[in-house]
């Protein structure tokens, strides 16, 4: 008899901030193999779109409304989600939004609206489906954080600070949830290219670009995809039972460079 019971073949996952970006392509990954997907966002119109993809290539996908700063909301969400597909088994918390600015100009205001969604959040998330999952002694609860939670980059706004309680949560979750059968993962990833942040304007992406070269932040021009960072998730949540991958961090691969000789350095 083996030490640990299989997971099922059919997984049903949600997963939120999947009206785009990391949180998309995460929904559309986990439909590939076979899992039927919730895609959640507060952008409900996007979300329906790409399940109506993901079913055109015989996936199972549903959308439903979610607003991660709202308890309600994601209590909806949930039973909503669980009415269609059953019990969850996966979660891939992805939502986010970025604001840039320095910490002492933002007012504490914007400043608590971005913890709310990126640490508040994924807790709602925790406190709505990690019973359940506790109950069938099975699941995986999958975090999405940054590398600024290590290495936090200036005019940033309250993201590093949001994604480094979103490592501090999960870490804790790691002792809480031991010998439990629920696994907490984190996947951290490094510059990538999303929608998140992009509407901001040029006079304020201007001296984020200036203060990131000068502090060594900008190596060099390649980001990551989104497919990148759900291609970690995939490989996170279909670990066998009895492998736990708590830390994933993804980085973008700078370009080769020709050597001076002619070759590749």
């Amino acid at each position: 008899m083996p030490r640990f019971a299989p997971q099922p073949e059919r997984r049903p996952a949600i997963v939120t901030g999947a009206s785009s970006g990391i949180g998309a392509a995460t929904a559309v990954a986990l439909a590939e193999l076979g899992h039927p997907v919730v895609l959640g966002a507060r952008r409900l119109d996007e979300c329906q779109l790409l399940a109506e993809k993901i079913r055109a290539n015989g996936g199972a996908a549903q959308a439903l409304r979610v607003d991660v700063t709202d308890t309600e909301s994601i209590d909806e969400f949930v039973t909503g989600a669980e009415a269609e597909f059953g019990p969850t088994e996966i979660v891939v918390s992805a939502a986010g939004h970025l604001v840039f600015g320095l910490v002492h100009e933002l007012t504490p205001e914007q400043y608590l609206q971005q913890v709310n969604l990126h640490l508040v959040g994924p807790q709602r998330l925790a406190h709505r489906v990690l019973p359940g999952m506790l109950e069938r002694e099975r699941g995986d609860f999958v975090l999405i954080s940054s590398d600024t939670a290590t290495t936090p980059r200036p005019r940033s706004g309250a993201y590093p600070a949001a994604k480094a309680g979103v490592e501090a949560m999960a870490r804790q979750l790691w002792m809480e949830l031991e010998g439990t059968g629920v696994r907490a993962s984190l996947v951290r990833p490094g510059p990538t290219l999303t929608a998140m942040g992009t509407d901001t304007t040029a006079e304020i992406i201007g001296p984020v670009l200036e203060d990131w070269s000068t502090w060594g932040f900008a190596r060099h021009s390649e980001m990551l995809k989104a497919a990148n960072l759900a291609s970690a998730v995939v490989a996170v949540v279909s670990a066998p039972r009895g492998a736990h991958i708590q830390l994933t961090e993804v980085q973008p691969e700078a370009r080769v460079t020709p050597r001076k000789n002619g070759g590749a350095s």
